[in-house]
């Protein structure tokens, strides 16, 4: 059992993002902080090797605590109301992104968790004094969303009696990033929450079916353990952006800052790409990518012959090749419902 330690939840579909997530640990972080993959799915032709190259990273292969999220995604979300409607059908991704959940299972007493479709910037060392005091850290600006944007339907759980806006907001994350600690859901919490979840139907207080996220917005907010967002601190150097197609950030030696101020960021989030996208920017073609410079720099930092020299727009044919199988893809889909 290790003291600390980094996790991040992957497939061969993110290999290349995988990668980059990894190297830009290793030079940003720590070579030697120990880092565990937790499968999204069984896709792993490409990742298990990967893994094995490398001397401080290992593959999750506890698949009693796998199974115990996933089943525990699977009847939760089950009693949510969308789930009654026969219209409304599972998105796509299913159960695998709640398998980071698996992370207070793990190997580590305490740990931080990445996004596969991120990079890390700077140490944790700030992270890890955080859990010194609390259960939970973050660095997101999801407190701030509007109502109708919020991981919680605030005005239902405000009804309940339990909690007021005021408690509520200042809890909300999202599950792209964050530190916490090995045990904490365990079987008696997760039993307990699961109980309020469906007997008592506050699996309506989600914002949104099948979302990791708002359930782990849930969870955080009535296991009712200490929480801490940097976002949120009173040093203005600890609030800064994360994601890619959002936020400004300045390039300095391959090190991305908050453009304001020059403050340095625990990571950028590449949110709102698809994992396609980068396959095809690896691979040299131009897309449409925020800060794909630095990617492929961390990408093919060990390989730097295979770093593409050029970037190239794709050609009509595939242009067209592309649009024509969306429209396919779309017909099937209205044939299906």
């Amino acid at each position: 059992m290790s003291s600390f330690g980094i996790y991040t939840l992957a497939n061969d579909a993110v290999y290349d993002q995988l990668v980059a997530l990894l190297n830009s640990i290793e030079v940003n972080v720590s070579p030697d902080i120990p880092v565990c993959v937790i499968p999204y799915d069984e896709r792993l032709e490409r990742v298990k090797p990967e893994v094995d190259s490398r001397a401080n990273v290992t593959l999750f292969d506890n698949r009693e605590s796998i199974q115990r999220w996933e089943d525990f995604a699977t009847q939760v979300w089950a009693a949510y109301p969308a789930a009654k409607k026969k219209a409304i059908t599972r998105p796509p991704w299913g159960k695998g992104h709640h398998r980071r959940f698996a992370a207070f299972d793990g190997q580590f007493e305490r740990f931080v968790f990445y996004d596969a479709d991120s990079l890390a910037m700077k140490s944790v060392e700030d992270v890890l004094e955080k859990l010194d005091a609390y259960d939970f850290v973050f660095d997101d600006w999801e407190h701030k969303k509007s109502i109708d944007s919020a991981a919680l339907d605030i005005p239902l759980i405000e009804g309940s009696g339990i909690y007021k806006e005021e408690q509520i907001r200042p809890k909300l994350h999202c599950s792209s990033f964050f530190g916490s600690k090995q045990g904490i859901f365990d079987e008696r919490e997760l039993s307990l929450l699961k109980e309020q979840l469906i007997e008592r139907e506050e699996i309506a207080w989600l914002s949104r079916w099948w979302d990791d996220a708002f359930l782990f917005n849930y969870m955080t907010l009535r296991c009712d353990r200490p929480l801490y967002n940097f976002t949120l601190s009173p040093n203005g150097q600890d609030r800064t952006g994360n994601c890619a197609d959002a936020d400004p950030f300045v390039n300095i030696d391959q090190v991305l800052y908050n453009e304001q101020g020059l403050k340095p960021i625990h990571r950028i989030h590449y949110m709102n790409y698809s994992s396609k996208d980068f396959a095809k920017l690896c691979k040299g073609e131009d897309v449409d990518i925020c800060y794909k410079d630095i990617f492929l720099y961390y990408r093919f930092i060990k390989q730097p012959d295979q770093k593409p020299k050029q970037l190239k727009s794709p050609s009509l044919f595939v242009k067209t090749n592309r649009h024509l199988q969306k429209f396919v893809q779309k017909v099937k889909k209205i044939s299906v419902s």
